[in-house]
């Protein structure tokens, strides 16, 4: 299985998520809450992931830096979205135009990403490297998935660092 396959399978997942989130209707928390949830435990590992694996493979070459800088912008808006509906219950939100906008946002991503991310590596890396990058971003998820929102968040912050100086970030966040 190659990077884009692995992502692709992912995407998938996700949408279909999205899809069961938006349906659901007004006064069924407990369904919505648990829907969030599985979003969650798809979306970060793969967010965080897809950033150290993918991301900052396509970071290495200039020619294409700005592609993987949008991604990242792309998880954090999803994200920030993400958080707001986990945290419904202390905040005042209209939880359905936020699942609507997380949804709308997810999907504009993921076209994106499928499209002028996916074309612009495949330029860039040999099938070999892909089928590598695969592996590297199945093994990192569960990783991710275990981790509380303030080491995903931590992860991030490294994902976006020179990889001199994420080393000791990642050393920290996950052994502290």
């Amino acid at each position: 299985m190659t990077i884009y396959e692995a992502l692709k399978t992912d995407h998938d997942k996700v949408k279909g998520l999205l899809n069961t989130l938006v349906s659901l209707g007004e006064g069924d928390e407990k369904q919505f809450a648990s829907v969030v949830e599985q979003i969650r435990d798809e979306l970060i590992p793969h967010s965080r992931a897809e950033e150290a694996v993918f991301y900052n493979s396509i970071r290495e070459v200039n020619t294409a830096k700005d592609l993987a800088w949008h991604g990242y912008e792309e998880h954090m808006a999803a994200e920030t979205l993400l958080r707001t509906l986990q945290a419904a219950d202390k905040v005042d939100v209209q939880l359905n135009a936020v699942a609507r906008e997380l949804k709308s946002a997810l999907e504009h991503h993921i076209a994106e990403e499928e499209g002028k991310i996916f074309s612009a590596a495949q330029h860039l890396f040999t099938e070999e490297e892909a089928v590598t990058m695969a592996e590297a971003f199945e093994g990192l998820k569960p990783k991710v998935k275990e981790g509380n929102i303030v080491q995903t968040t931590l992860d991030m912050v490294a994902n976006m660092m020179p990889p001199r100086l994420a080393a000791p970030l990642r050393t920290f966040i996950y052994h502290a």
